[in-house]
Protein backbone atom coordinates (compact mmCIF):
# COMPACT_ATOMS: atom_id res chain seq x y z
CA UNK A 1 0.00 0.00 0.00
CA UNK A 2 1.18 3.60 -0.82
CA UNK A 3 0.67 6.77 1.40
CA UNK A 4 -1.23 8.06 -0.83
CA UNK A 5 -3.70 6.20 -2.22
CA UNK A 6 -5.88 3.49 -0.70
CA UNK A 7 -7.95 0.63 -2.74
CA UNK A 8 -11.17 -1.48 -0.64
CA UNK A 9 -13.21 -4.68 -2.51
CA UNK A 10 -16.63 -3.96 -1.00
CA UNK A 11 -17.96 -7.07 -2.37
CA UNK A 12 -16.66 -10.28 -0.94
CA UNK A 13 -18.72 -13.81 -0.08
CA UNK A 14 -16.78 -16.00 2.63
CA UNK A 15 -17.64 -19.81 3.40
CA UNK A 16 -20.63 -17.91 5.68
CA UNK A 17 -22.57 -17.78 1.69
CA UNK A 18 -24.01 -20.70 0.86
CA UNK A 19 -21.90 -20.64 -2.48
CA UNK A 20 -18.52 -19.83 -1.51
CA UNK A 21 -15.94 -21.64 0.88
CA UNK A 22 -13.60 -19.49 1.02
CA UNK A 23 -12.29 -18.75 4.45
CA UNK A 24 -11.43 -15.02 6.19
CA UNK A 25 -7.71 -16.35 6.53
CA UNK A 26 -7.36 -16.80 2.66
CA UNK A 27 -9.44 -13.59 1.86
CA UNK A 28 -7.54 -11.25 4.31
CA UNK A 29 -4.18 -13.06 2.51
CA UNK A 30 -5.28 -12.44 -0.86
CA UNK A 31 -6.17 -8.74 -0.14
CA UNK A 32 -2.83 -7.92 1.34
CA UNK A 33 -1.27 -9.63 -2.23
CA UNK A 34 -3.50 -6.99 -4.10
CA UNK A 35 -2.29 -4.03 -1.80
CA UNK A 36 -5.17 -3.55 -0.59
CA UNK A 37 -6.00 -1.47 2.52
CA UNK A 38 -9.50 -2.65 3.43
CA UNK A 39 -12.46 -5.17 2.47
CA UNK A 40 -16.06 -5.33 3.10
CA UNK A 41 -17.37 -9.07 4.11
CA UNK A 42 -21.22 -8.91 2.41
CA UNK A 43 -22.49 -12.47 2.76
CA UNK A 44 -25.74 -13.77 1.55
CA UNK A 45 -28.21 -13.07 4.57
CA UNK A 46 -25.68 -12.86 7.06
CA UNK A 47 -23.14 -10.95 9.20
CA UNK A 48 -21.60 -13.98 10.56
CA UNK A 49 -18.44 -13.94 8.24
CA UNK A 50 -17.95 -10.10 8.19
CA UNK A 51 -17.92 -9.52 12.17
CA UNK A 52 -15.53 -12.74 12.41
CA UNK A 53 -13.52 -10.60 9.56
CA UNK A 54 -13.54 -7.95 12.05
CA UNK A 55 -12.80 -9.74 15.09
CA UNK A 56 -9.60 -11.18 13.81
CA UNK A 57 -8.28 -8.55 11.34
CA UNK A 58 -6.02 -5.60 13.35
CA UNK A 59 -4.21 -5.04 10.35
CA UNK A 60 -7.02 -3.86 7.64
CA UNK A 61 -9.75 -2.44 7.39
CA UNK A 62 -12.90 -4.65 7.82
CA UNK A 63 -16.50 -2.78 6.71
CA UNK A 64 -19.24 -4.94 8.12
CA UNK A 65 -21.65 -6.02 5.45
CA UNK A 66 -24.17 -8.24 3.93
CA UNK A 67 -26.21 -8.72 0.87
CA UNK A 68 -29.73 -9.68 1.60
CA UNK A 69 -32.20 -11.58 -0.62
CA UNK A 70 -35.26 -9.09 -1.92
CA UNK A 71 -38.65 -9.43 -4.05
CA UNK A 72 -36.70 -7.47 -6.64
CA UNK A 73 -32.76 -8.98 -6.49
CA UNK A 74 -30.04 -8.39 -4.23
CA UNK A 75 -29.50 -5.32 -1.88
CA UNK A 76 -26.13 -4.67 -0.05
CA UNK A 77 -25.65 -2.68 3.49
CA UNK A 78 -22.75 -1.57 4.43
CA UNK A 79 -21.59 -0.44 7.92
CA UNK A 80 -23.64 -2.36 9.90
CA UNK A 81 -24.26 -3.10 13.30
CA UNK A 82 -27.22 -5.83 13.05
CA UNK A 83 -28.03 -8.56 10.47
CA UNK A 84 -30.92 -7.53 8.17
CA UNK A 85 -33.41 -10.12 7.05
CA UNK A 86 -34.65 -10.68 3.73
CA UNK A 87 -38.10 -9.70 2.69
CA UNK A 88 -39.43 -7.02 0.16
CA UNK A 89 -37.18 -4.75 -1.11
CA UNK A 90 -38.25 -1.14 0.71
CA UNK A 91 -38.47 -2.78 3.61
CA UNK A 92 -35.10 -4.56 3.45
CA UNK A 93 -33.87 -1.07 2.71
CA UNK A 94 -35.85 0.63 5.99
CA UNK A 95 -33.96 -2.13 8.20
CA UNK A 96 -30.34 -0.77 6.58
CA UNK A 97 -31.16 2.82 6.90
CA UNK A 98 -32.52 2.29 10.82
CA UNK A 99 -28.90 1.32 11.61
CA UNK A 100 -27.30 4.25 9.86
CA UNK A 101 -26.13 1.89 6.72
CA UNK A 102 -25.08 2.87 3.52
CA UNK A 103 -27.36 1.33 0.90
CA UNK A 104 -25.92 -0.29 -2.18
CA UNK A 105 -27.30 -1.13 -5.24
CA UNK A 106 -25.44 -4.32 -6.57
CA UNK A 107 -25.44 -5.79 -10.03
CA UNK A 108 -28.05 -3.80 -10.91
CA UNK A 109 -28.89 -5.18 -14.53
CA UNK A 110 -27.96 -9.01 -13.49
CA UNK A 111 -30.38 -11.35 -15.03
CA UNK A 112 -31.21 -8.77 -17.74
CA UNK A 113 -33.60 -7.46 -14.68
CA UNK A 114 -33.64 -3.45 -14.49
CA UNK A 115 -34.19 -1.74 -10.88
CA UNK A 116 -37.44 0.34 -10.60
CA UNK A 117 -36.97 4.18 -10.51
CA UNK A 118 -38.39 3.96 -6.70
CA UNK A 119 -35.77 1.69 -5.51
CA UNK A 120 -33.19 3.67 -7.41
CA UNK A 121 -34.69 6.54 -5.31
CA UNK A 122 -34.06 5.12 -2.01
CA UNK A 123 -30.68 3.95 -2.31
CA UNK A 124 -26.90 5.67 -1.60
CA UNK A 125 -24.66 3.97 -4.04
CA UNK A 126 -24.83 2.15 -7.07
CA UNK A 127 -22.29 -0.62 -7.73
CA UNK A 128 -20.85 0.44 -11.37
CA UNK A 129 -18.22 -2.70 -11.42
CA UNK A 130 -18.67 -5.73 -10.48
CA UNK A 131 -15.99 -8.45 -11.37
CA UNK A 132 -18.91 -11.16 -12.16
CA UNK A 133 -20.72 -9.10 -14.55
CA UNK A 134 -20.18 -8.69 -18.08
CA UNK A 135 -18.83 -5.34 -19.48
CA UNK A 136 -21.76 -4.57 -21.11
CA UNK A 137 -23.95 -4.58 -17.68
CA UNK A 138 -21.15 -2.64 -15.62
CA UNK A 139 -21.56 0.17 -18.30
CA UNK A 140 -25.18 0.07 -17.74
CA UNK A 141 -24.72 0.61 -14.40
CA UNK A 142 -22.30 2.94 -14.66
CA UNK A 143 -24.54 5.35 -16.59
CA UNK A 144 -27.32 4.62 -14.20
CA UNK A 145 -25.36 6.13 -11.27
CA UNK A 146 -24.23 9.25 -13.33
CA UNK A 147 -28.18 9.70 -14.76
CA UNK A 148 -29.22 9.35 -11.26
CA UNK A 149 -26.04 11.44 -9.46
CA UNK A 150 -25.28 8.56 -7.12
CA UNK A 151 -21.62 7.44 -5.77
CA UNK A 152 -20.54 4.66 -7.74
CA UNK A 153 -18.14 1.40 -5.83
CA UNK A 154 -16.31 -1.33 -7.12
CA UNK A 155 -16.26 -4.63 -6.09
CA UNK A 156 -15.20 -7.97 -7.03
CA UNK A 157 -18.16 -10.20 -5.86
CA UNK A 158 -15.65 -12.61 -5.33
CA UNK A 159 -16.38 -16.28 -4.24
CA UNK A 160 -12.61 -17.54 -4.67
CA UNK A 161 -9.66 -16.26 -2.89
CA UNK A 162 -8.01 -15.85 -6.57
CA UNK A 163 -10.90 -13.50 -7.11
CA UNK A 164 -10.37 -11.07 -4.28
CA UNK A 165 -9.31 -7.04 -5.15
CA UNK A 166 -9.35 -7.85 -8.88
CA UNK A 167 -11.98 -4.94 -8.43
CA UNK A 168 -10.64 -1.81 -6.60
CA UNK A 169 -12.43 1.33 -5.14
CA UNK A 170 -9.54 3.46 -4.54
CA UNK A 171 -8.96 7.04 -2.81
CA UNK A 172 -6.31 9.58 -3.32
CA UNK A 173 -5.66 9.15 0.47
CA UNK A 174 -4.50 6.69 3.10
CA UNK A 175 -7.49 5.60 4.99
CA UNK A 176 -8.40 3.17 6.94
CA UNK A 177 -11.07 4.57 9.35
CA UNK A 178 -14.69 3.10 8.45
CA UNK A 179 -15.90 6.74 8.88
CA UNK A 180 -13.24 8.79 6.83
CA UNK A 181 -14.15 5.74 4.12
CA UNK A 182 -17.85 5.70 4.42
CA UNK A 183 -17.65 10.21 4.31
CA UNK A 184 -15.54 9.77 1.27
CA UNK A 185 -17.93 7.30 -0.92
CA UNK A 186 -20.73 9.46 -0.39
CA UNK A 187 -18.80 12.47 -1.28
CA UNK A 188 -18.06 10.85 -4.61
CA UNK A 189 -14.24 10.87 -3.94
CA UNK A 190 -13.64 7.12 -5.04
CA UNK A 191 -12.57 6.07 -8.29
CA UNK A 192 -13.40 2.49 -9.33
CA UNK A 193 -10.09 0.07 -11.14
CA UNK A 194 -9.98 -3.31 -12.45
CA UNK A 195 -11.27 -6.23 -14.77
CA UNK A 196 -14.20 -8.33 -14.96
CA UNK A 197 -13.03 -12.00 -14.08
CA UNK A 198 -13.48 -15.28 -16.50
CA UNK A 199 -16.66 -16.45 -16.82
CA UNK A 200 -15.81 -20.01 -15.24
CA UNK A 201 -15.16 -18.97 -11.92
CA UNK A 202 -18.32 -19.19 -12.35
CA UNK A 203 -18.55 -23.14 -12.25
CA UNK A 204 -17.39 -23.38 -8.62
CA UNK A 205 -19.67 -20.98 -6.69
CA UNK A 206 -22.50 -22.42 -8.76
CA UNK A 207 -21.40 -26.32 -7.44
CA UNK A 208 -21.38 -25.42 -3.80
CA UNK A 209 -24.23 -23.68 -3.46
CA UNK A 210 -26.07 -26.48 -5.42
CA UNK A 211 -24.34 -29.51 -2.94
CA UNK A 212 -24.79 -26.99 -0.29
CA UNK A 213 -28.20 -26.30 -1.04
CA UNK A 214 -29.50 -29.15 -2.68
CA UNK A 215 -30.73 -27.90 -5.54
CA UNK A 216 -29.04 -29.84 -8.18
CA UNK A 217 -31.84 -27.64 -11.03
CA UNK A 218 -29.43 -24.67 -11.26
CA UNK A 219 -26.17 -26.65 -11.56
CA UNK A 220 -27.62 -28.80 -14.72
CA UNK A 221 -29.29 -25.34 -16.04
CA UNK A 222 -25.92 -23.38 -16.13
CA UNK A 223 -24.15 -26.70 -17.53
CA UNK A 224 -27.26 -26.39 -20.18
CA UNK A 225 -26.81 -22.89 -21.39
CA UNK A 226 -22.99 -23.59 -22.02
CA UNK A 227 -23.54 -26.83 -24.43
CA UNK A 228 -22.88 -25.71 -27.84
CA UNK A 229 -25.55 -26.97 -29.91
Amino acid sequence: MKDDFSAFDFHIHSQYSYDSLCTIRAITKAAKRRNLSGFAITDHNTLQGAVKASLCNSEMAVIIGEEISTDQGDIIGLFLHEEVKPGQILDVIDQIRDQDGLIVLPHPFKKNLSPSPEVVANVDIIEVLNGRRPPEMNRKAAALAEKHDLPGIGGSDAHLACEVGRVQTVFNQDITDPEDIRRLITQKKATVEGTESSQYVHYPSVLIGSVRTGNYRKLVKSAVKRIPF
